[in-house]
Protein backbone atom coordinates (compact mmCIF):
# COMPACT_ATOMS: atom_id res chain seq x y z
CA UNK A 1 0.00 0.00 0.00
CA UNK A 2 2.67 2.43 -1.00
CA UNK A 3 1.63 5.78 0.30
CA UNK A 4 3.60 9.23 0.17
CA UNK A 5 3.84 10.95 3.96
CA UNK A 6 6.09 13.75 4.55
CA UNK A 7 8.24 12.92 1.25
CA UNK A 8 9.70 15.92 -0.63
CA UNK A 9 8.55 15.26 -4.33
CA UNK A 10 9.65 16.89 -7.77
CA UNK A 11 8.73 20.13 -8.35
CA UNK A 12 6.38 18.62 -11.41
CA UNK A 13 2.71 18.13 -9.95
CA UNK A 14 -0.25 16.69 -11.63
CA UNK A 15 -3.89 17.20 -11.34
CA UNK A 16 -5.95 14.75 -10.92
CA UNK A 17 -10.10 16.05 -11.59
CA UNK A 18 -12.56 14.80 -8.74
CA UNK A 19 -15.55 13.43 -9.79
CA UNK A 20 -18.38 13.77 -7.69
CA UNK A 21 -21.01 11.80 -8.23
CA UNK A 22 -21.52 7.99 -7.94
CA UNK A 23 -20.24 6.12 -10.32
CA UNK A 24 -22.77 2.66 -10.39
CA UNK A 25 -23.55 3.75 -14.32
CA UNK A 26 -19.83 4.02 -15.69
CA UNK A 27 -18.04 1.44 -13.42
CA UNK A 28 -17.59 -1.82 -16.06
CA UNK A 29 -16.20 -4.94 -15.11
CA UNK A 30 -13.81 -6.29 -17.59
CA UNK A 31 -16.18 -8.57 -20.06
CA UNK A 32 -13.84 -10.02 -22.49
CA UNK A 33 -13.49 -13.75 -20.07
CA UNK A 34 -15.63 -16.50 -20.57
CA UNK A 35 -15.82 -19.71 -17.94
CA UNK A 36 -14.02 -22.73 -19.47
CA UNK A 37 -17.17 -24.35 -19.60
CA UNK A 38 -18.72 -22.23 -22.14
CA UNK A 39 -16.99 -23.31 -25.20
CA UNK A 40 -14.97 -26.72 -24.86
CA UNK A 41 -13.16 -26.60 -28.20
CA UNK A 42 -10.66 -24.04 -27.40
CA UNK A 43 -9.65 -26.26 -24.63
CA UNK A 44 -9.04 -29.19 -27.50
CA UNK A 45 -6.60 -26.64 -28.74
CA UNK A 46 -3.38 -26.04 -28.66
CA UNK A 47 -2.00 -22.82 -28.21
CA UNK A 48 0.93 -20.43 -28.23
CA UNK A 49 1.37 -19.93 -24.50
CA UNK A 50 -0.53 -20.67 -21.45
CA UNK A 51 -0.38 -18.37 -18.66
CA UNK A 52 -1.66 -19.32 -15.34
CA UNK A 53 -3.32 -16.51 -12.58
CA UNK A 54 -5.19 -13.50 -13.99
CA UNK A 55 -3.51 -11.31 -11.34
CA UNK A 56 -0.97 -8.00 -12.35
CA UNK A 57 1.72 -10.66 -13.53
CA UNK A 58 -0.19 -12.59 -15.71
CA UNK A 59 -1.88 -9.81 -17.21
CA UNK A 60 1.16 -7.71 -18.18
CA UNK A 61 2.38 -10.96 -19.40
CA UNK A 62 -0.58 -10.96 -21.35
CA UNK A 63 -0.24 -7.64 -22.96
CA UNK A 64 3.36 -8.43 -23.88
CA UNK A 65 2.59 -11.42 -25.97
CA UNK A 66 -0.93 -9.41 -27.51
CA UNK A 67 1.54 -6.86 -28.20
CA UNK A 68 4.09 -9.16 -29.98
CA UNK A 69 0.87 -10.86 -32.02
CA UNK A 70 1.46 -14.14 -30.28
CA UNK A 71 -1.72 -16.47 -29.51
CA UNK A 72 -1.86 -17.33 -26.04
CA UNK A 73 -4.75 -18.42 -23.36
CA UNK A 74 -4.79 -16.65 -19.65
CA UNK A 75 -6.33 -19.18 -17.30
CA UNK A 76 -7.91 -18.22 -13.90
CA UNK A 77 -9.48 -20.00 -11.35
CA UNK A 78 -11.68 -17.39 -10.08
CA UNK A 79 -14.54 -15.49 -10.95
CA UNK A 80 -12.56 -12.43 -12.29
CA UNK A 81 -9.20 -10.81 -13.15
CA UNK A 82 -7.08 -9.23 -11.17
CA UNK A 83 -5.88 -11.42 -8.09
CA UNK A 84 -5.48 -9.26 -5.04
CA UNK A 85 -5.97 -5.95 -6.89
CA UNK A 86 -9.62 -6.85 -7.26
CA UNK A 87 -12.36 -4.32 -6.18
CA UNK A 88 -16.04 -5.73 -4.93
CA UNK A 89 -19.36 -4.04 -5.29
CA UNK A 90 -21.22 -4.67 -1.69
CA UNK A 91 -24.62 -2.47 -1.37
CA UNK A 92 -23.25 0.10 -3.45
CA UNK A 93 -19.86 0.70 -1.96
CA UNK A 94 -16.80 -0.15 -4.06
CA UNK A 95 -14.30 -2.13 -1.31
CA UNK A 96 -11.02 -2.99 -2.64
CA UNK A 97 -10.09 -6.01 -1.35
CA UNK A 98 -7.14 -5.16 1.23
CA UNK A 99 -6.09 -1.47 1.47
CA UNK A 100 -3.91 -0.88 -1.50
CA UNK A 101 -2.66 2.90 -2.69
CA UNK A 102 -1.38 3.60 -6.40
CA UNK A 103 1.78 5.42 -7.13
CA UNK A 104 1.55 7.59 -10.09
CA UNK A 105 5.93 7.04 -10.36
CA UNK A 106 6.30 3.51 -10.77
CA UNK A 107 7.93 3.29 -14.10
CA UNK A 108 6.53 0.15 -15.63
CA UNK A 109 3.42 0.96 -14.66
CA UNK A 110 3.21 4.42 -16.48
CA UNK A 111 4.60 2.22 -19.78
CA UNK A 112 1.25 0.18 -19.67
CA UNK A 113 -1.59 1.85 -18.23
CA UNK A 114 -3.94 5.08 -19.00
CA UNK A 115 -3.49 6.94 -16.03
CA UNK A 116 -6.17 9.41 -17.23
CA UNK A 117 -8.77 7.14 -17.79
CA UNK A 118 -8.55 5.62 -14.25
CA UNK A 119 -10.00 9.01 -13.15
CA UNK A 120 -7.25 8.96 -10.20
CA UNK A 121 -8.56 10.72 -7.43
CA UNK A 122 -5.35 12.14 -4.92
CA UNK A 123 -4.51 11.52 -1.37
CA UNK A 124 -3.18 14.77 0.94
CA UNK A 125 0.64 14.60 0.51
CA UNK A 126 1.14 14.04 3.95
CA UNK A 127 -0.33 12.63 6.71
CA UNK A 128 -1.81 12.76 10.68
CA UNK A 129 -0.32 11.02 13.28
CA UNK A 130 -2.29 9.60 16.29
CA UNK A 131 0.30 10.30 19.45
CA UNK A 132 -0.60 11.09 22.98
CA UNK A 133 -4.00 11.40 22.22
CA UNK A 134 -4.22 13.60 19.68
CA UNK A 135 -3.30 14.13 15.47
CA UNK A 136 -0.05 16.02 14.67
CA UNK A 137 -0.12 16.79 10.68
CA UNK A 138 2.98 16.19 8.88
CA UNK A 139 3.32 17.58 5.34
CA UNK A 140 5.46 17.40 2.34
CA UNK A 141 7.11 20.44 2.41
CA UNK A 142 6.87 21.04 -1.43
CA UNK A 143 3.07 20.74 -1.77
CA UNK A 144 2.27 21.59 1.65
CA UNK A 145 5.02 24.45 2.97
CA UNK A 146 2.93 25.82 5.50
CA UNK A 147 1.83 23.00 7.03
CA UNK A 148 5.50 21.38 6.73
CA UNK A 149 6.67 24.82 8.84
CA UNK A 150 3.92 24.23 11.16
CA UNK A 151 4.80 20.36 12.03
CA UNK A 152 8.32 20.98 12.31
CA UNK A 153 8.00 21.45 16.51
CA UNK A 154 5.55 18.37 17.11
CA UNK A 155 6.55 15.17 18.56
CA UNK A 156 6.80 12.82 15.96
CA UNK A 157 10.71 13.75 15.55
CA UNK A 158 13.13 16.31 15.90
CA UNK A 159 14.13 19.05 12.79
CA UNK A 160 17.02 17.12 12.58
CA UNK A 161 14.89 13.70 11.71
CA UNK A 162 12.87 15.61 9.42
CA UNK A 163 16.08 17.03 7.68
CA UNK A 164 17.45 13.60 7.18
CA UNK A 165 14.27 12.46 5.05
CA UNK A 166 15.23 15.71 2.30
CA UNK A 167 18.65 13.91 2.61
CA UNK A 168 17.60 10.05 2.15
CA UNK A 169 15.01 11.47 -0.93
CA UNK A 170 18.44 13.13 -2.65
CA UNK A 171 20.32 9.81 -2.05
CA UNK A 172 17.44 7.43 -3.69
CA UNK A 173 16.85 9.89 -6.74
CA UNK A 174 19.85 9.52 -7.85
CA UNK A 175 20.14 6.20 -8.32
CA UNK A 176 18.69 4.44 -11.16
CA UNK A 177 15.67 1.58 -10.42
CA UNK A 178 17.84 -0.89 -11.83
CA UNK A 179 20.69 0.14 -9.72
CA UNK A 180 18.72 0.37 -6.32
CA UNK A 181 16.84 -3.49 -6.95
CA UNK A 182 20.13 -5.26 -8.22
CA UNK A 183 22.84 -3.62 -5.26
CA UNK A 184 24.70 -5.71 -3.72
CA UNK A 185 24.65 -4.27 -0.23
CA UNK A 186 21.42 -4.57 1.37
CA UNK A 187 20.16 -4.41 4.98
CA UNK A 188 16.64 -4.66 7.15
CA UNK A 189 14.63 -1.47 6.71
CA UNK A 190 15.00 -0.82 10.53
CA UNK A 191 19.22 -0.84 10.27
CA UNK A 192 19.43 1.23 7.33
CA UNK A 193 17.31 4.03 9.30
CA UNK A 194 19.67 3.92 12.30
CA UNK A 195 22.74 4.08 10.19
CA UNK A 196 21.26 7.25 8.14
CA UNK A 197 20.77 8.54 11.85
CA UNK A 198 16.63 8.48 12.29
CA UNK A 199 15.86 8.77 16.11
CA UNK A 200 14.26 6.35 17.54
CA UNK A 201 11.02 8.32 18.18
CA UNK A 202 10.43 8.46 14.75
CA UNK A 203 11.23 5.28 14.24
CA UNK A 204 8.10 3.95 16.43
CA UNK A 205 5.83 7.01 15.53
CA UNK A 206 6.20 7.58 12.13
CA UNK A 207 8.29 5.17 10.21
CA UNK A 208 7.16 1.90 12.12
CA UNK A 209 3.14 2.03 11.10
CA UNK A 210 3.90 4.44 7.97
CA UNK A 211 6.33 1.65 6.09
CA UNK A 212 5.15 -0.85 8.58
CA UNK A 213 1.40 -0.54 6.35
CA UNK A 214 3.51 -0.54 3.14
CA UNK A 215 5.55 -3.73 3.52
CA UNK A 216 2.96 -4.92 6.34
CA UNK A 217 6.00 -5.50 8.66
CA UNK A 218 6.08 -2.99 11.34
CA UNK A 219 9.49 -4.26 12.89
CA UNK A 220 10.90 -2.88 9.17
CA UNK A 221 12.82 -5.62 8.46
CA UNK A 222 12.27 -5.96 5.42
CA UNK A 223 14.96 -5.22 2.68
CA UNK A 224 16.71 -1.89 1.78
CA UNK A 225 16.18 -2.11 -1.53
CA UNK A 226 12.92 -2.30 -1.44
CA UNK A 227 12.23 0.66 1.19
CA UNK A 228 14.77 2.63 -1.71
CA UNK A 229 12.82 1.90 -4.47
CA UNK A 230 9.72 2.42 -2.96
CA UNK A 231 11.08 5.83 -1.15
CA UNK A 232 11.82 6.96 -4.68
CA UNK A 233 8.58 6.73 -5.92
CA UNK A 234 7.00 8.32 -3.25
CA UNK A 235 9.09 11.03 -3.84
CA UNK A 236 8.63 10.98 -7.81
CA UNK A 237 4.64 10.38 -7.62
CA UNK A 238 1.49 11.30 -6.24
CA UNK A 239 -0.50 8.94 -3.95
CA UNK A 240 -3.97 7.76 -5.95
CA UNK A 241 -7.04 5.54 -6.15
CA UNK A 242 -8.89 4.89 -9.51
CA UNK A 243 -12.23 6.61 -8.87
CA UNK A 244 -13.71 3.29 -9.86
CA UNK A 245 -11.55 1.07 -7.04
CA UNK A 246 -7.88 -0.15 -7.28
CA UNK A 247 -9.78 -3.28 -9.56
CA UNK A 248 -9.65 -0.85 -12.53
CA UNK A 249 -6.04 -1.29 -12.64
CA UNK A 250 -6.83 -5.17 -13.67
CA UNK A 251 -9.97 -4.42 -15.61
CA UNK A 252 -7.78 -1.65 -18.02
CA UNK A 253 -4.98 -4.26 -18.56
CA UNK A 254 -7.37 -7.02 -19.49
CA UNK A 255 -9.53 -4.82 -21.59
CA UNK A 256 -6.81 -5.06 -23.78
CA UNK A 257 -6.45 -8.34 -24.70
CA UNK A 258 -8.37 -10.30 -27.34
CA UNK A 259 -11.66 -11.86 -26.94
CA UNK A 260 -11.92 -14.89 -25.33
CA UNK A 261 -7.92 -15.04 -24.70
CA UNK A 262 -8.91 -15.27 -20.77
CA UNK A 263 -10.20 -18.28 -19.56
CA UNK A 264 -12.18 -17.79 -15.42
CA UNK A 265 -13.70 -20.13 -13.65
CA UNK A 266 -10.44 -22.43 -14.63
CA UNK A 267 -8.72 -23.93 -11.70
CA UNK A 268 -5.32 -25.56 -13.05
CA UNK A 269 -4.37 -28.78 -11.09
CA UNK A 270 -0.99 -29.79 -12.16
CA UNK A 271 1.81 -29.17 -14.57
CA UNK A 272 3.50 -32.34 -16.39
CA UNK A 273 6.02 -32.68 -19.00
CA UNK A 274 4.77 -35.32 -21.35
CA UNK A 275 6.70 -39.34 -20.66
CA UNK A 276 8.63 -37.44 -18.04
CA UNK A 277 10.45 -35.24 -20.68
CA UNK A 278 11.70 -31.97 -20.59
CA UNK A 279 12.42 -31.26 -23.80
CA UNK A 280 9.42 -29.53 -25.00
CA UNK A 281 7.05 -27.31 -22.94
CA UNK A 282 5.10 -29.04 -20.50
CA UNK A 283 1.52 -29.67 -20.48
CA UNK A 284 -1.37 -28.25 -18.38
CA UNK A 285 -3.96 -30.32 -16.40
CA UNK A 286 -6.98 -28.62 -15.41
CA UNK A 287 -8.77 -29.48 -12.17
CA UNK A 288 -12.07 -31.25 -14.22
CA UNK A 289 -9.32 -33.63 -16.05
CA UNK A 290 -8.57 -32.33 -19.35
CA UNK A 291 -5.41 -31.47 -20.79
CA UNK A 292 -4.21 -28.21 -22.50
CA UNK A 293 -0.98 -27.59 -24.36
CA UNK A 294 1.21 -25.00 -25.48
CA UNK A 295 3.34 -24.63 -28.28
CA UNK A 296 5.81 -21.75 -27.40
CA UNK A 297 5.87 -22.42 -23.40
CA UNK A 298 3.60 -21.79 -19.96
CA UNK A 299 4.17 -19.05 -17.45
CA UNK A 300 2.90 -19.53 -14.16
CA UNK A 301 1.66 -16.12 -12.51
CA UNK A 302 -0.10 -17.56 -9.38
CA UNK A 303 0.73 -16.79 -5.57
CA UNK A 304 4.05 -17.67 -3.98
CA UNK A 305 2.29 -20.60 -1.75
CA UNK A 306 0.77 -21.78 -4.66
CA UNK A 307 3.97 -22.10 -6.97
CA UNK A 308 5.10 -25.60 -5.11
CA UNK A 309 1.80 -27.14 -5.51
CA UNK A 310 1.63 -26.89 -9.17
CA UNK A 311 5.44 -27.79 -9.22
CA UNK A 312 5.09 -30.76 -7.35
CA UNK A 313 7.32 -33.58 -9.32
CA UNK A 314 8.96 -30.85 -11.21
CA UNK A 315 11.37 -29.44 -8.82
CA UNK A 316 11.90 -29.81 -5.16
CA UNK A 317 9.45 -27.07 -3.10
CA UNK A 318 11.40 -24.22 -2.66
CA UNK A 319 11.32 -23.21 1.14
CA UNK A 320 9.95 -19.13 1.21
CA UNK A 321 9.61 -16.95 4.34
CA UNK A 322 6.58 -16.79 6.06
CA UNK A 323 4.25 -14.09 4.01
CA UNK A 324 2.83 -10.89 5.12
CA UNK A 325 -0.66 -10.74 6.20
CA UNK A 326 -3.08 -8.02 6.90
CA UNK A 327 -6.26 -7.28 7.71
CA UNK A 328 -8.59 -4.74 6.39
CA UNK A 329 -12.11 -3.63 7.89
CA UNK A 330 -14.66 -1.23 6.12
CA UNK A 331 -17.44 0.60 7.92
CA UNK A 332 -20.63 2.79 6.64
CA UNK A 333 -21.71 5.81 8.27
CA UNK A 334 -23.66 8.85 7.42
CA UNK A 335 -21.69 11.79 6.27
CA UNK A 336 -22.02 13.88 8.89
CA UNK A 337 -20.60 10.88 11.22
CA UNK A 338 -17.47 11.78 9.60
CA UNK A 339 -15.16 13.85 11.42
CA UNK A 340 -12.75 15.05 8.78
CA UNK A 341 -13.28 16.22 5.65
CA UNK A 342 -9.60 15.67 3.97
CA UNK A 343 -8.40 13.22 1.80
CA UNK A 344 -5.59 11.94 3.95
CA UNK A 345 -4.15 8.76 5.90
CA UNK A 346 -3.98 8.74 9.53
CA UNK A 347 -1.40 6.40 10.90
CA UNK A 348 -1.25 4.80 14.30
CA UNK A 349 1.99 6.31 16.10
CA UNK A 350 1.18 5.61 19.46
CA UNK A 351 2.74 1.99 20.03
CA UNK A 352 -0.58 0.72 21.44
CA UNK A 353 -3.56 -0.77 19.77
CA UNK A 354 -4.40 -3.23 17.05
CA UNK A 355 -4.91 -0.39 14.41
CA UNK A 356 -1.93 0.61 11.63
CA UNK A 357 -3.27 2.89 9.38
CA UNK A 358 -7.07 3.94 8.31
CA UNK A 359 -8.73 6.98 6.00
CA UNK A 360 -12.06 7.96 4.98
CA UNK A 361 -12.11 6.25 1.39
CA UNK A 362 -15.39 8.76 0.03
CA UNK A 363 -12.50 11.71 1.17
CA UNK A 364 -10.32 10.25 -1.83
CA UNK A 365 -12.88 9.00 -3.82
CA UNK A 366 -16.23 10.52 -3.78
CA UNK A 367 -17.44 7.13 -6.19
CA UNK A 368 -16.55 5.00 -3.27
CA UNK A 369 -19.89 5.02 -1.74
CA UNK A 370 -23.92 5.96 -2.76
CA UNK A 371 -24.66 9.15 -2.59
CA UNK A 372 -25.67 10.24 1.28
CA UNK A 373 -22.82 7.50 2.29
CA UNK A 374 -19.25 7.39 3.46
CA UNK A 375 -16.97 4.97 3.75
CA UNK A 376 -14.27 3.79 6.15
CA UNK A 377 -11.09 1.65 5.41
CA UNK A 378 -9.39 0.48 8.43
CA UNK A 379 -5.67 -1.49 8.43
CA UNK A 380 -4.17 -4.40 10.95
CA UNK A 381 -0.95 -6.15 10.25
CA UNK A 382 -1.34 -9.54 11.08
CA UNK A 383 -4.38 -11.91 10.59
CA UNK A 384 -5.26 -11.99 14.69
CA UNK A 385 -6.71 -16.00 14.03
CA UNK A 386 -7.93 -16.04 17.49
CA UNK A 387 -10.23 -13.32 16.94
CA UNK A 388 -13.46 -13.11 14.96
CA UNK A 389 -14.42 -10.70 12.19
CA UNK A 390 -17.02 -9.44 15.24
CA UNK A 391 -14.32 -9.50 17.58
CA UNK A 392 -11.91 -6.87 15.38
CA UNK A 393 -15.01 -4.98 14.77
CA UNK A 394 -15.59 -4.14 17.74
CA UNK A 395 -12.19 -3.19 19.34
CA UNK A 396 -11.48 -1.55 16.10
CA UNK A 397 -14.48 0.95 16.87
CA UNK A 398 -13.55 0.93 20.43
CA UNK A 399 -9.65 2.56 19.50
CA UNK A 400 -11.17 5.01 16.79
CA UNK A 401 -13.31 6.01 19.53
CA UNK A 402 -10.50 7.42 21.77
CA UNK A 403 -9.01 9.08 17.91
CA UNK A 404 -12.36 10.87 17.01
CA UNK A 405 -14.76 10.36 19.97
CA UNK A 406 -17.49 8.02 20.86
CA UNK A 407 -20.23 9.48 19.56
CA UNK A 408 -19.78 9.56 15.99
CA UNK A 409 -17.47 6.76 15.54
CA UNK A 410 -19.85 4.36 17.55
CA UNK A 411 -22.77 4.96 14.89
CA UNK A 412 -20.32 3.65 12.08
CA UNK A 413 -21.98 0.16 10.95
CA UNK A 414 -19.29 -2.53 9.92
CA UNK A 415 -19.95 -3.68 6.27
CA UNK A 416 -17.13 -6.59 5.46
CA UNK A 417 -13.57 -7.52 6.73
CA UNK A 418 -10.78 -8.85 4.31
CA UNK A 419 -8.40 -11.10 6.03
CA UNK A 420 -5.55 -11.38 3.25
CA UNK A 421 -2.85 -14.43 4.05
CA UNK A 422 -0.45 -13.50 1.52
CA UNK A 423 -0.79 -9.96 0.71
CA UNK A 424 3.00 -9.63 0.09
CA UNK A 425 5.94 -12.30 -0.11
CA UNK A 426 8.35 -11.76 2.67
CA UNK A 427 11.44 -9.79 1.47
CA UNK A 428 13.62 -9.75 4.08
CA UNK A 429 17.61 -9.71 3.28
CA UNK A 430 18.98 -11.52 1.86
CA UNK A 431 16.87 -11.06 -1.46
CA UNK A 432 17.21 -11.40 -5.02
CA UNK A 433 14.63 -9.20 -6.80
CA UNK A 434 15.81 -10.09 -10.44
CA UNK A 435 15.47 -13.77 -10.09
CA UNK A 436 15.49 -15.62 -13.40
CA UNK A 437 11.82 -16.11 -14.41
CA UNK A 438 13.05 -20.19 -16.10
CA UNK A 439 12.16 -23.21 -14.41
CA UNK A 440 12.82 -25.51 -17.47
CA UNK A 441 12.18 -26.52 -20.66
CA UNK A 442 9.63 -23.71 -21.89
CA UNK A 443 8.27 -23.02 -18.14
CA UNK A 444 8.47 -19.89 -16.23
CA UNK A 445 7.90 -17.82 -13.34
CA UNK A 446 5.72 -14.72 -12.82
CA UNK A 447 5.06 -12.70 -9.99
CA UNK A 448 5.89 -9.87 -7.12
CA UNK A 449 7.85 -12.69 -4.98
CA UNK A 450 10.30 -12.22 -8.34
CA UNK A 451 11.26 -8.96 -8.65
CA UNK A 452 9.76 -6.10 -5.68
CA UNK A 453 6.43 -6.72 -3.75
CA UNK A 454 5.02 -3.56 -5.55
CA UNK A 455 2.08 -3.90 -8.16
CA UNK A 456 5.56 -2.46 -10.48
CA UNK A 457 7.13 -5.81 -9.52
CA UNK A 458 4.30 -7.89 -10.58
CA UNK A 459 4.10 -6.16 -13.73
CA UNK A 460 8.02 -5.98 -14.56
CA UNK A 461 8.08 -9.99 -13.68
CA UNK A 462 5.21 -10.29 -16.13
CA UNK A 463 6.78 -8.66 -19.27
CA UNK A 464 10.42 -11.01 -18.42
CA UNK A 465 8.71 -13.75 -18.20
CA UNK A 466 7.80 -13.36 -21.61
CA UNK A 467 11.01 -11.66 -23.21
CA UNK A 468 12.95 -14.99 -21.38
CA UNK A 469 10.33 -17.43 -23.60
CA UNK A 470 10.69 -15.45 -26.75
CA UNK A 471 13.95 -15.43 -26.75
CA UNK A 472 14.35 -18.70 -25.61
CA UNK A 473 11.94 -20.11 -28.64
CA UNK A 474 13.94 -17.55 -30.91
CA UNK A 475 11.17 -15.30 -31.54
CA UNK A 476 13.55 -11.80 -30.00
CA UNK A 477 16.46 -11.67 -30.19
Amino acid sequence: MPVAISLPTSSTSHFFPRRRGHANHRYQRFSGAQSSTEDPYIRKNQTGVIIIGAGLAGLAAANQLTSKRIPFLLLEASDGVGGRVRTDIVDGFFLDRGFQIFITAYPEAKKLLDYEALDLQRFYAGAKVFYGGKFHTVADPLRHFWDSVASLANPIGSVVDKGLIALTRARVLIKSDEEILTAADEVPTIDLLRKIGFSETILDRFFRPFFGGIFFDRDLETTSKLFDFVFRCLALGENTLPAMGIGEISNQLAAKLPAKSVLLNTRVASIEYPNGSGSDPPSVRLQDGSVMKAELGVIIAVEQPEVNKLLDGIRDPVITKPARSTICLYFTAEPNQIPVQDPVLFLNGSNSGIINNMFFATNVARTYAPPGKALVSVSLIGLFEDRTDDDLAAEVLRELSGWFGESPVMSWKHLKTYRIQFAQPNQCPPTDLVKSPRVGSGLYLSGDYMTSATFDGALVSGRRAVEVLLRETGLIK
